[in-house]
C-alpha cells in the first residue's frame, strides 16, 4: 500500500509556496483584497474550507491502511474489530471470518466490494470539485457585480455633466471626480476574478493530489484482494475435480 504522507508532503509544500509567494506581493494582494472586502473575504472563506476537505481526503485513508495492516498479520485477535468507514462495504462482506482472519468472497462480491469503494471515494472528491467550481463562480459573480456598479457609475456621471458651461477645465475636473466611483467597481469586479480564479487553482492542484492517493490506494487494495482472496469459485471447481 501506498503511503499518503507523501501526498501530504507535496501538499504542504505547494501550499507554503504560495505562502511565500504572496507573501512576496502582499500590497498589491492587500489593495485588491480590500476594494471589496466582504466579497472577497468570502471567496477566502471557501478557499480555506476547501483546502480544509482536500486533506481530510488523505487524512481519512490512515485509518483504513491500519485496519487493512492489522488484517493482513494474520493472527488471530489483531483484526479490528471496529469497521472502518471508507471500507465498510468490505468488511460487511468479511462478516465474522474478519474475526478468525481469514476471508472467502467469489468474483462478483469481490467487484461489488470495489465499486463500493470506488464510489465512496468519488463522494467525497465531488465536494471538493464543488467548491472549485464555486470558486469560479464567485470570482465572476464579483466581476459582474463590480461591472454593474460602474455602468451605473459612469451613466450617473455622464448624465450630470454640464456642458452648457464654458470653463472646460471645470467641466474635465468634475468628469474626473466623478470617474473615481467607477474605477473603484472596477477594482472589486478584478480582485474578485483575481481571487476566485487563484483559489480554484490552488484548490485544483491538491484535489489532483488527493485524488492520485486515493487511486493508489485503490489500486493496492484490488491488488491485495485480487492476490490473496480465496474466490468461491475456484474452491466450487476443486470439489467437483474431487
Amino acid at each position: 500500500m501506498s503511503n499518503p504522507k507523501h501526498t501530504l508532503f507535496w501538499m504542504t509544500i505547494f501550499l507554503g509556496v504560495v505562502v511565500v509567494v504572496g507573501a512576496l506581493i502582499h500590497k498589491p494582494l492587500i489593495s485588491a483584497f480590500m476594494a471589496n472586502w466582504v466579497f472577497n473575504l468570502l471567496i477566502l472563506g471557501v478557499l480555506i474550507v476547501g483546502i480544509a476537505l482536500t486533506y481530510r481526503q488523505v487524512f481519512v485513508l490512515f485509518p483504513e491502511l491500519k485496519w487493512i495492516a492489522q488484517f493482513r498479520t494474520g493472527h488471530a485477535g489483531l483484526s479490528v474489530v471496529q469497521e472502518p468507514r471508507l471500507l465498510k462495504p468490505l468488511a460487511r462482506q468479511l462478516g465474522e471470518d474478519a474475526k478468525r482472519d481469514r476471508f472467502t468472497l467469489s468474483t462478483m462480491s469481490l467487484r461489488t466490494v470495489l465499486d463500493g469503494i470506488h464510489s465512496r471515494m468519488d463522494e467525497q472528491r465531488e465536494i471538493t470539485r464543488y467548491f472549485i467550481s464555486l470558486l469560479v463562480f464567485l470570482g465572476l459573480l464579483g466581476t459582474f457585480w463590480g461591472l454593474l456598479g460602474t455602468i451605473n457609475s459612469v451613466g450617473q456621471v455622464i448624465t450630470g455633466l454640464d456642458m452648457s458651461q464654458e470653463d472646460f477645465g471645470k467641466v474635465f475636473a468634475e468628469l474626473q471626480e466623478g470617474l473615481l466611483t467607477p474605477l473603484e467597481g472596477m477594482g472589486t469586479a478584478f480582485s474578485s476574478s483575481l481571487l476566485g480564479l487563484g483559489g480554484s487553482l490552488i484548490l485544483g492542484f491538491l484535489d489532483i493530489q488527493a485524488g492520485h492517493a486515493q487511486n493508489r490506494f485503490y489500486d493496492g487494495l484490488e491488488e491485495w484482494l485480487t492476490g490473496v482472496t480465496n474466490l468461491v469459485d475456484r474452491v466450487d471447481d476443486r470439489k467437483d475435480l474431487s
